[in-house]
């Protein structure tokens, strides 16, 4: 038994409003409106009114004396001013040179002073796992101004994605991934209804007509990456991490399927093997990745593809209150720690990303605190989550640094980053759009 492979895909103009609302509604009944929630930055910057069909314009301000890190170049500016227009970066460096911009905006814009702190872009979390308002809003809260979904049950990433351009206070930009491309959905095959014919499957979503399909419904709604899966999860007793449930043909498909709709894919992964597979079939990125080996390392490191550990969530396994994961978390930490030293060491592209979900928002600051405990320097534990997530999730010339042209997203931390690296955990303010984001 298999899907239909003559059914058409189903219609993403028919159908997207109808998601996006369902999603909204899921995620906390937020209505998409042009007014951004209300705070002392929104007020200053012009607004595009709802009747337009266009969310408003970002904010304009200048963060002003604070020391700047740009993670690119590692360059540490002293007395440093940014000026953010419209949401965009204007200007970033000295005094001196950034005094004609300032001019330029001063009567409109707000002023952040940030002498004695640290001004870095705003941070971006490769792996997040984002289904309700109050979950987004405490992961922008944290530093996190843009995100990688890691899958939703009920499309509710993709309403937040819309949100987050409404509202830039509420939720970090997106990178939608939809539903999990899993052999057993479960109750996520009744997200769509172009998905119900998938659960008259014995075996479940194995055969590359389904696979298809299930990517094909994604693409539909609106996705930006698929996300699948190589082995089971580490996070459930009952699973084994390290058993296989995809083999390297149908990860091809469904990543040819994926590429055919212009979507990147992210593979879930655990045994050594899995991972080889899944790099082999042409992933964009291994998520978690243990027992990641030094051939598959060397594999990953000629086509680019990224390793992104989620450090944060092996920490949190290890202090589960359940023995069996707390077990695994406490045997896997280490392991994959001394994975990512040696993918750094071997040129593999490292994001972070803290696998965060249902409730409890890791900083991702935590995730490049961990980089550094696994022996990473701190400037490059820093472009974990700077320039290198920013790459792997498409944004490199908009977000992971603070420059010309960039999005006017930042971060202010009260201590040297570079000395310790865990002052990203609890940033002073954060800056998303040029808006200023409400504690």
């Amino acid at each position: 038994m298999c899907v239909d492979p003559h059914t058409p895909p189903p219609s993403a103009a028919a159908t997207r409003r109808g998601v996006l609302a369902g999603a909204v509604v899921l995620a906390g009944g937020a209505a998409l409106t042009g007014a951004a929630s209300g705070g002392a930055v929104a007020a200053e910057a012009p607004q595009r009114t709802a009747k337009s069909g266009r969310p408003p314009r970002g904010g304009t301000l200048i963060i002003d004396g604070g020391t700047l890190l740009d993670p690119l170049t590692g360059r540490v500016t002293e007395d440093a001013v940014v000026v953010i227009e419209d949401g965009t970066v204007r200007a970033a460096g000295t005094r001196r040179a950034t005094r004609n911009d300032v001019a330029a905006v001063r009567k409109v814009a707000k002023v952040i002073r940030a002498h004695g702190r640290w001004v870095l872009p705003g941070l971006v979390d490769a792996h997040i796992h984002l289904s309700t308002l109050t979950d987004a809003h405490q992961a922008i809260r944290l530093g996190a101004t843009s995100v990688r979904s890691g899958s939703t049950a009920f499309y509710q990433d993709i309403a937040l994605r819309e949100l987050a351009r409404w509202t830039p206070q509420r939720a970090p930009r997106m990178r939608a991934a939809g539903i999990f491309v899993t052999p057993k959905p479960g109750d996520t095959i009744l997200a769509d209804p172009d998905l119900v014919p998938l659960a008259r499957l014995k075996d479940g979503v194995r055969s590359p007509e389904a696979l298809r399909r299930m990517v094909e419904v994604n693409l539909a709604r609106g996705v930006d990456v698929i996300k699948t899966r190589v082995n089971e999860r580490a996070g459930s007793p009952t699973e084994d991490p390290l058993k296989q449930v995809y083999d390297r043909e149908q990860l091809a498909v469904t990543v040819a399927a994926a590429r055919r709709g212009g979507a990147t894919v992210l593979c879930h992964s655990y045994s050594e093997k899995g991972i080889h597979d899944a790099v082999m079939a042409g992933v964009d990125s291994i998520e978690h990745g243990v027992y990641l080996g030094e051939r598959t390392m060397r594999e990953m490191r000629r086509r680019r593809t990224f390793f992104t550990p989620t450090l944060a969530a092996m920490a949190s396994l290890a202090a589960d209150p359940d023995p069996i994961l707390a077990e695994r978390g406490r045997l896997f930490l280490p392991i994959i720690k001394r994975a990512v030293l040696k993918a750094y060491e071997e040129g593999v592209p490292i994001a972070a990303g803290t696998d965060s979900s249902g409730g409890v928002i890791d900083p991702i600051g935590r995730e490049i605190e961990l980089m550094r405990e696994a022996g990473l320097p701190a400037l490059d534990a820093i472009r974990t989550a700077t320039t290198g997530a920013a790459r792997l999730i498409g944004l490199e010339r908009s977000a992971g640094r603070l420059a010309r042209g960039f999005r006017g997203d930042a971060v202010l931390v009260d201590r040297d980053p570079l000395r310790n690296v865990a002052t990203l955990k609890a940033p002073s303010t954060v800056i998303s759009y040029g808006f200023a984001v409400d504690a």
